[in-house]
């Protein structure tokens, strides 16, 4: 579904990303870690076109994102609060993003009716901008926003960041009957490694710019995990890794 290949990105003279070659394909729950500064957010806005790469190519469905735009029917993204238009409610958000998807204010209605207990109550009929909303509760409207229409591809930046535990596993549920339930192909980054490797069936660390290893999940994955960013995999935990993906 999505193909890297010799992806960099240069900012005054420092490569902040570097990807010889990654492929997502269609359908899978893909999970990206790493310290901050490691290039996770620079690698989605890469696939988002949001900013142009210094050399390679990402293609979404084999369609070249930096050249084209017939990939944006199908990709769906929740990035930041900078996504969302602050001075709409959140069902004029909500309707205005249905447009974009050629859905109607009844199939809006419909579909938000599915996430009522993840909204509890804190959302629909407030009667508040989304500027007024709280962080967690602006990360629940860009997050179901970004499903609307039936995207097959989704990508989200720290989705449980903001949010209160409840909503978390509420959200760790939904992303899981998502994976199961469609073709849909979920991106996820997060600092929290116990949600990813709950939600993600495969997951890649970055370490300044790099991929450092790539890992089908399995019950060791997050004890490799905090193997490493306590001080690195041992060449044990390399190795099985690296044959368990072979």
């Amino acid at each position: 579904m999505i193909t890297v290949t010799n992806l960099t990105k240069v900012y005054s003279g420092t490569k902040v990303l570097e990807i010889e070659h990654l492929e997502i394909p269609k359908g899978q729950s893909f999970g990206l870690v790493g310290n901050n500064g490691a290039g996770k957010t620079t690698f989605f806005s890469l696939l988002l076109d949001l900013i142009q790469p210094t050399t390679g190519n990402v293609f979404n469905n084999e369609i070249t994102v930096s050249q084209s735009e017939t990939w944006k029917p199908f990709t769906s993204s929740f990035i930041d609060e900078s996504f969302l238009i602050g001075y709409l409610t959140p069902e004029e958000y909500f309707f205005f993003v249905g447009e974009l998807r050629n859905r109607n204010k009844a199939d809006v209605s419909a579909f938000l009716a599915n996430f009522e207990e993840f909204f509890n109550g804190e959302i629909l009929g407030r009667r508040k901008y989304l500027r007024d909303l709280s962080k967690g509760n602006q990360k629940k409207v860009g997050i179901v926003a970004a499903l609307i229409g039936d995207p097959e591809v989704v990508i989200l930046d720290e989705p449980f960041a903001n949010l209160d535990p409840t909503t978390q596993i509420r959200l760790k549920s939904l992303i899981k009957e998502l994976s199961s339930n469609s073709e849909m192909t979920i991106l996820i980054s997060s600092h929290d490694l116990i949600h990813v490797t709950e939600v993600c069936e495969r997951i890649v660390v970055l370490d300044k710019g790099l991929v450092v290893n790539d890992i089908k999940t399995s019950e060791a994955t997050l004890r490799e995990l905090e193997q490493y960013f306590a001080g690195g995999f041992s060449s044990e935990v390399k190795e099985s890794t690296s044959t368990e993906n072979s």
